[in-house]
């Protein structure tokens, strides 16, 4: 598991974001049925076994995976954003005594993303060159899925009560620095955000 091999000293928290109220999709999209299982059950099936403990954000009662290695929480404060999301994770490590250092922020909308881009994302990094990770494919940035150091926490509850709340925008001022990849053939970040985007992913599974 990648997280004995990243910083011997420190460990990471993996987080799936799933306080978004899915507003062009009209219902709450990590329940959604794709095939055979529920869109969350996508992501967490590909991180589960990356990390000691995954964390959910959601503000709603939701199903999941069941399993003892993983939590849901809701937003400390709600109508935050993904950054909020953020925060809430970074909050509940610290509250609750956790020795992370990181974390590691996945949303439910990929169905198509493996646990392979996660290593070779993780295998890519140098701790010193910043407190902020994000990938980035295909000249596309990624902004939830990203590596986020603990230290960032005060900064980042300071500029959300200041009004800060687009990740791209905060993530700038921080300074992030970019995992570049190229996948040339099917987009392992294909979100789902529209009923139009759900009937694309069905006709993908089908040729996956």
């Amino acid at each position: 598991m990648f997280y004995i091999l990243f910083m011997e000293h420190n460990n990471i928290l993996g987080t799936v974001l799933a306080g978004g109220k899915s507003q062009r999709f009209g219902e709450d999209k990590s329940q959604i049925l794709l095939a055979d299982k529920i869109l969350i059950d996508y992501i967490l099936a590909e991180i589960i076994n990356e990390f000691k403990e995954v964390l959910i954000v959601s503000n709603n009662s939701i199903k999941f995976t069941n399993s003892d290695k993983i939590t849901l929480i809701g937003d400390i404060k709600k109508d935050l954003g993904p950054l909020g999301g953020v925060l809430s994770a970074m909050k509940w490590a610290k509250d609750h005594n956790k020795n992370y250092q990181w974390i590691a922020t996945f949303p439910v909308d990929t169905p198509f993303f493996k646990k392979e881009i996660l290593e070779q994302f993780i295998n890519q990094i140098d701790e010193n060159e910043s407190s902020l990770f994000f990938i980035k494919s295909n000249n596309t940035r990624h902004n939830i899925f990203g590596l986020w150091s603990m230290n960032l926490l005060d900064q980042l509850e300071n500029d959300l009560e200041k009004g800060a709340r687009k990740v791209e925008l905060w993530a700038n001022s921080i300074g992030v620095k970019t995992i570049n990849m190229e996948f040339p053939n099917q987009d392992p970040f294909f979100n789902i955000n529209t009923k139009e985007d759900l009937e694309q992913a069905k006709e993908l599974l089908k040729n996956d």
